[in-house]
């Protein structure tokens, strides 16, 4: 059984995961498009926010731009996963957060308006859990817009290719907006008048701003975000591979290209505790095609005979948009 069994619902979340219309009334486009009122979108939307469906309809800021993230793990003990989990969900900054199959159990994002910020983020948990924790920062994108199809297929929204950021568009009062967007815009007619209400600005001001950071690739996605376990994608795993920096020039533009690999880039790794630099998501809805989805990657020309292990998903503690701008800086 399907869990999107109604058609229009379907495209509602296969149309607008990303080139959301930024216009006065952009539901009303969608309206258009799908054949219902702006009413009646408005409602679906906030009935499949409420239902868990989709987390947000908002943005992803692109890594690295305007704010600062890193992945990181820690290895907690089997009889404390839950308690060590809850004290890295304190965490404001941290924006997910996983149980996964490997003896460094706990996977997280952590981000802020900065790398200092995200630093002291992890300072807090090593000393707060007792553990090491290892920061696995960005290297280098080759696939990071996770996108899904609710038709029935098991592929992917196939994303656009990475781009460089222009980071000289970037304008005061745009960290603030940009926050407001990975949040959640709100559901109803006028979104972005709304948005721009709370930020003190004008609705054109905020248009604006919107699509000069679009345009700039700061704003990487701005469409509706689904929740990929809740509508079938339930087997996922993180796969590393132990390879070359060089090498990897090659082998995760491949990677990136295969059907079922949702995410795919290169980070830094840590001398003596992790090995490995390329990592690439799988998310299917069984293990069965997770494997193999896997083993397609692994007879990829740049990653035969590569050392690798997937690590999948067994508990999603957190998943929500980015820490851009720390509110508490102001109170």
């Amino acid at each position: 059984m399907r869990l999107v069994a109604d058609p229009t619902d379907r495209r509602l979340l296969d149309d607008f995961q990303r080139d959301f219309p930024v216009t006065h009334r952009p539901f009303e486009i969608l309206a258009e498009e799908v054949g219902l009122s702006e009413e009646e979108v408005v409602r679906r939307l906030n009935a499949m926010r409420l239902s868990g469906r989709i987390t947000r309809v908002g943005g992803t800021c692109a890594p690295n731009t305007m704010s600062a993230s890193t992945l990181a793990a820690v290895a907690a003990p089997v009889d404390q996963i839950e308690d060590v989990a809850a004290i890295i969900n304190e965490e404001p900054g941290v924006n997910h957060s996983y149980e996964r199959e490997d003896v460094w159990n706990i996977w997280f994002v952590a981000t802020g308006p900065d790398r200092g910020h995200v630093d002291a983020t992890l300072a807090r948990i090593e000393e707060n859990t007792g553990l090491t924790v290892l920061d696995l920062r960005l290297v280098r994108p080759f696939n990071v817009d996770l996108g899904f199809k609710m038709d029935g297929t098991t592929n992917p929204v196939n994303p656009p290719a990475p781009r460089t950021a222009d980071l000289d568009a970037i304008q005061p009062g745009d960290r603030d907006l940009m926050q407001a967007l990975c949040q959640g815009l709100p559901i109803e007619p006028r979104p972005y008048q709304a948005l721009a209400e709370s930020l003190g600005r004008t609705e054109n001001e905020v248009l604006d701003r919107i699509s000069a950071l679009a345009h700039a690739g700061i704003l990487s996605r701005l469409g509706v975000i689904v929740r990929h376990r809740a509508l079938g994608w339930r087997s996922n795993a993180m796969v590393v591979w132990d390879l070359p920096h060089d090498a990897i020039t090659e082998a995760g533009p491949q990677l990136a290209a295969l059907p079922g690999v949702t995410l795919c880039y290169e980070r830094v790794p840590v001398e003596g505790a992790w090995p490995y630099r390329l990592y690439s998501m799988i998310h299917a809805k069984s293990r069965e095609d997770a494997l193999e989805v896997l083993e397609r990657a692994a007879n990829l020309p740049g990653l035969k005979g590569v050392p690798h292990k997937p690590l999948f998903s067994t508990r999603c503690f957190r998943q929500t948009g980015a820490m851009i701008a720390d509110r508490r800086e102001r109170a």
